[in-house]
């Protein structure tokens, strides 16, 4: 197969998935970008908005919050008592590429000069609403000073936080994966929120208006209706709140659903528990069997 894929069949078929979401920092969170002279920064984006005010503004990495997730499947614990990487000889940045390992079937790996997997998982978004710079915080001292055999005096440092309080929209999408597939993606993505940031304080949550979670999941083999991604050029976030659920078309659903030929949708609550009974799958499937 040209893909390295698999055969499946009419009971277990490959189908799209989306997740949406606007996250909200519970705390200060700092995942670390690069470091000056005893201080440690976050990653912020530059851009200008529609109005052409220039912007600056936290933001929370694609690629970070992917590895955390992958993370989160390489230390699940397995039913044998061993964890599921050791359980797979699966890790990072070791990962084994095996069409059998559930991480990389869906996440990627690569074994250099052997074998590539193509990861079918990908991640959006991340750039904070609010226009609020992180903020410097004094430390007592660098933890690689903790252990200091020279005696030598540690040196005060400083490190940036994203403020609390700050909303991400981001996106996970999923190319051609089965219901069995896109199991470990949910379990990854709600295992990964209270797990986010580096070091501590760690933790985000899904951000919730007055009625519901602001969370949608797309099944699909035709990508119908409005993709809930908010413009990185908002800044309100009570916009950004109604934006997000206008373009859930929320209005159109039923019991916060919406199926329609080869789609279906879940709002708020519903898509909460949906990406709660995937996880539960994966659970059930992989990790207790």
């Amino acid at each position: 197969m040209a893909t390295g894929l698999e055969k499946t069949n009419s009971k277990n078929p490959r189908i799209h998935f989306d997740i949406y979401a606007i996250l909200e920092g519970s705390q200060e969170l700092y995942f670390g970008h690069e470091v000056q002279v005893n201080v440690n920064l976050v990653e912020t984006v530059k851009l200008e908005s529609k109005e052409g005010q220039s912007l600056e503004k936290c933001y929370i990495s694609p690629t970070k919050r992917r590895g955390v997730e992958r993370r989160c499947l390489i230390w699940a614990p397995v039913k044998n008592d061993i964890l599921l990487g050791d359980q797979r000889n699966c890790g990072i940045p070791n990962t084994c590429a095996e069409l059998e390992c559930p991480i990389c079937r869906v996440y990627g790996g690569l074994v250099p000069g052997k074998k590539t997997l193509i990861g079918r998982v990908t991640h959006g978004g991340g750039v904070g609403v609010q226009d609020i710079l992180p903020q410097e915080k004094q430390r007592a001292m660098h933890p690689a000073k903790l252990v200091n055999k020279n005696e030598e005096t540690p040196i005060p440092f400083k490190r940036e936080y994203n403020q609390p309080g700050i909303f991400y929209p981001v996106s996970n999408h999923c190319l051609s994966v089965t219901d069995s597939e896109f199991s470990a993606v949910a379990y990854a993505f709600l295992d990964s929120l209270p797990r986010i940031g580096s070091g501590n304080p760690k933790g985000i949550a899904i951000a919730e208006s007055q009625t519901m979670p602001l969370l949608v999941v797309d099944r699909y083999l035709v990508p119908k209706g409005k993709r809930p991604i908010i413009s990185p050029s908002e800044t309100n976030p009570e916009v950004a709140i109604s934006e997000f659920i206008r373009l859930s078309e929320l209005d159109k659903a039923t019991d916060h659903c919406i199926q329609s030929k080869h789609f279906e949708r879940w709002i708020g609550d519903a898509a909460l528990e949906k990406l709660q009974d995937y996880a539960c799958d994966f659970v059930d499937e992989i990790l207790e069997k």
